[in-house]
């Protein structure tokens, strides 16, 4: 295993403290919690948001802290959910008189932390509700989640309800709003190399040199099926073609489309992938109204891409076009 690792077992500590050295004007770490939270949180006048998981799917979600989006992350180790405690300490500090909203990708270990969470939260007198993001079309059900899963389409949730917040929408309403973008959040993955955590220091599932995993989650879950290579048209036909049809997406739809790449591809591939997409949507009548190329869930260092289609309204697209400022920055 080769990669910039002192020791495994501080791995998500050492990252979280580079992200608030790098941001020290906007971010906070609370070391106790794995927290990121934004300095200026809680604020009286907006609701808080809060969202979890585990880590390894960066940008998602400690990048994605500050205005217009999260108000705190606080994630578990690589790939496994936060602590119920983190979760139950997070949303007190930064419990705010207009409540707090738990965002939660639906995997078993996340709802029950969450749900814990939440429930020990109400007791102490907090306002706070939770909502499952589900995007993921590859499985309905499995031994390894509990219905679909949340992946990419998380992203769109989180911009959604964090400028609906930074507006001063109340917590139902913003509950609202999340419900709706999740219900026209689509997704679906594929891997052409498996990821390797850095406390295993091996992949976590084998792929021969001419395979991919169509639908793979982003833990490197098993997917729909086990492949052979194709081009890059043929890939993106692949994932593209489940996620039209299960809404269903149709001639005439406005459409969010993001490519996301799942961390070991380059961002001229996601291009490639783009350019297909886009076209086979246009010939479809589905019109591209926004769009998002580059990594923001991610599984490590995997190798492969997922392609998300959000369908849009006024409402919704003026959320995702509200200014956003986060950790993540390029420049």
């Amino acid at each position: 295993m080769k990669k910039f690792v002192n020791d495994p077992l501080k791995y998500v500590p050492e990252m979280l403290e580079g992200i608030a050295l790098s941001n020290p004007d906007t971010l906070r770490y609370v070391p106790d919690y794995n927290l990121i939270m934004r300095k200026d949180a809680p604020r009286d006048d907006k609701v808080s948001i809060i969202q979890g998981s585990g880590s390894g799917h960066e940008p998602a979600h400690v990048l994605t802290v500050g205005k217009g989006m999260l108000d705190g992350a606080c994630p578990g180790d690589v790939f496994a959910a936060p602590p119920m405690d983190y979760v139950y300490e997070t949303t007190k500090l930064l419990a705010s008189p207009k409540g707090v909203l738990l965002l939660v990708n639906n995997y078993t270990g996340d709802k029950m932390a969450f749900d814990m969470a939440q429930e020990m939260s109400l007791a102490d007198g907090v306002t706070v509700k939770t909502l499952f993001i589900d995007d993921d079309v590859s499985v309905q059900d499995s031994t390894y989640t509990v219905g679909r899963r949340g992946v990419a389409g998380n992203f769109f949730v989180m911009k959604a309800v964090g400028a609906a917040s930074e507006a001063g929408a109340d917590l139902d309403e913003v509950v609202r709003i999340g419900e709706k973008v999740n219900s026209v959040t689509r997704t679906m993955g594929l891997a052409l190399t498996a990821c390797t955590p850095p406390a295993k220091g091996s992949p976590l599932f084998e792929l021969g040199d001419d395979e991919i995993e169509i639908g793979v989650g982003i833990h490197g879950e098993p997917g729909r099926r086990r492949a052979k290579i194709e081009p890059a048209d043929a890939l993106v036909d692949e994932i593209l073609e489940p996620v039209i049809a299960d809404l269903p997406f149709k001639s005439g739809d406005r459409v969010a489309l993001m490519i996301n790449g799942l961390g070991g591809t380059p961002i001229s591939e996601l291009y490639i992938a783009y350019r297909h997409a886009h076209k086979q949507l246009a010939d479809r009548g589905i019109t591209v109204g926004r769009s998002y190329v580059g990594e923001y869930c991610t599984s490590l260092d995997m190798a492969g891409a997922s392609v998300t289609l959000v369908r849009l309204d006024d409402e919704i697209e003026s959320l995702l076009a509200a200014p956003a400022e986060i950790g993540l920055r390029i420049f």
